[in-house]
Parts: C-alpha cells; structure tokens; sequence
C-alpha cells in the first residue's frame, strides 16, 4: 500500500521544487492508478493514485496535459503520461 513514509517523500520531492504533473489540470478526486485485485475495486473504481510523473518547475509550463488511461487493463495499474510542447530552434 501507499505507506505515510512514501507519501512523505512525495511531499519532499514537492517541497524542492518539482510539480506534480498531473495535477496541474486536474484538481477533482477520484483519478486513480491502481487498484487492488479484490472485490471489483476497479469496477467501483476505489483505487489509489499511485503512479507519477513528476516535472522540473522550469518544465511545468511546457506541459500541455498529464493523463491517466484507466481503461487499459491488463496490471492493477494503468498507464500515466503527459504531452509536453517544444519550442524548435
């Protein structure tokens, strides 16, 4: 499980300056990235957010989206991701 040490060191990573890419566009719960096998979890969708994509505070406002795709099965966790836009010289 999500254990308060983990979740300490996620505050840690957010206190030296990295964003939580994700929720810079989406801010409402339940948005989740894992889910326990048992008693359909996945289907009532009770779940925690456990996978992350952290980004630089000089990267942040290159992020276009962050995601989550909780329809593809397979895992307990789903995919993450994020689109970032780039600048070309």
């Amino acid at each position: 499980m999500f254990t308060f040490e983990e979740r300490g060191q996620i505050d840690e990573l957010l206190d030296i300056g990295f964003v939580d890419s994700f929720r810079q566009f989406h801010r409402e719960g339940k948005n989740y990235s894992w889910w326990p096998y048992y008693r359909n979890a996945r289907e009532r969708n009770l779940g925690w957010r456990i996978d992350y994509a952290f980004v630089s505070k000089n990267i942040a406002p290159k992020l276009k989206d962050a995601f989550i795709l909780p329809e593809i099965t397979g895992s307990d966790h789903c995919p993450i991701g994020v689109e970032l836009g780039i600048d070309l010289i």
